[in-house]
């Protein structure tokens, strides 16, 4: 029997759509700060402005030279944080190679109230108390949950494997599995028998980036397998999860792409949303 499919895009249209009176209500900006011409930028924030436009939410591209100095790029996002128009930002990663270092910085000088991304520490740290704290938080993990509570898939109870671990997707991911009453472990490049520990979950989410790494024998029988890895093979896009192999044997899975990558953008734009109500209600 075939498993069953858990494409993003029904998600995504419908998050977007029950967001569009809230959008209409609000009038909330998001602004994209680009730095450099990296070709997967230009995609990602190419499908982040198109689904800005399809749900009528304010939207502004702020695309700044590869060699902008960190002085200057922090004069941007200085002025962001002090532009009450501007209800959310995000600085896409990856910088160009000059900044790379600075990244840490650069995230910790984004206003927390304005952190649509989540990736600061503030907004990070809050998701440890409960779910009732998850505020903006990552947009690709909170895309994960959303896909699960779609498709009714029960997180209560069961053991989750989250193979990955940074700070944009694995450990959030973790968490908010946590939070939802999963026993979870997180596994790493590092892990010994990783096998082993793969074929113990009834959720398995990927996120290492690592084309075909989890093959069929790696995937317990009736899993749910939730594919967050992408990478470029031969021209196209490749999950972490052997799909065909691994299909065979699982009760569910997310297809890449397709999958959790449409979820990315709604949940951008639902965190944006978010901090236009709570900046309004801290007035």
């Amino acid at each position: 029997m075939s498993p069953l499919l858990l494409l993003g895009r029904p998600v995504a249209d419908s998050l977007l759509e029950s967001l569009k009176a809230d959008i209409k209500k609000l009038d909330p900006k998001l602004v994209v700060v680009q730095v450099g011409d990296d070709p997967a930028s230009e995609s990602y924030i190419r499908q982040k402005l198109k689904s800005c436009e399809a749900v009528g939410l304010r939207n502004e591209h702020r695309h700044l030279s590869e060699k902008v100095t960190l002085e200057e790029l922090m004069q941007t996002i200085g002025e962001l944080n002090e532009n009450a128009d501007v209800t959310g930002f995000i600085v896409q990663l990856p910088l160009p190679k000059a900044l790379q270092p600075h990244v840490p910085e650069v995230i910790r000088a984004i206003d927390p109230k304005k952190d649509i991304d989540g990736f600061g520490a503030y907004n990070l740290g809050k998701m440890f108390l409960s779910v009732e704290f998850e505020h903006l938080p990552p947009a690709t993990p909170s895309g994960v949950i959303e896909i699960l509570k779609f498709y009714k898939i029960s997180i209560e109870g069961k053991h989750a494997v989250v193979v990955g671990r940074s700070n944009i997707v694995g450990k959030p991911l973790a968490i908010m599995l946590l939070n939802r009453g999963a026993t979870v472990t997180v596994c790493n490049s590092k892990t010994k028998n990783l096998a082993e520990i793969t074929r113990q979950a009834d959720i398995l989410c990927c996120a290492v980036g690592s084309p075909k790494m989890i093959t069929k024998n790696m995937v317990k029988q009736g899993a749910v397998v939730i594919d967050i890895g992408v990478s470029r093979v031969d021209g196209k896009l490749s999950g972490d999860v052997d799909f065909e192999a691994v299909s065979e044997v699982v009760s569910a899975i997310t297809p890449v792409p397709g999958g959790v990558g449409p979820m990315t953008v709604a949940s951008l734009i639902r965190n944006c949303i978010t901090a236009k109500k709570r900046q309004l209600s801290a007035e």
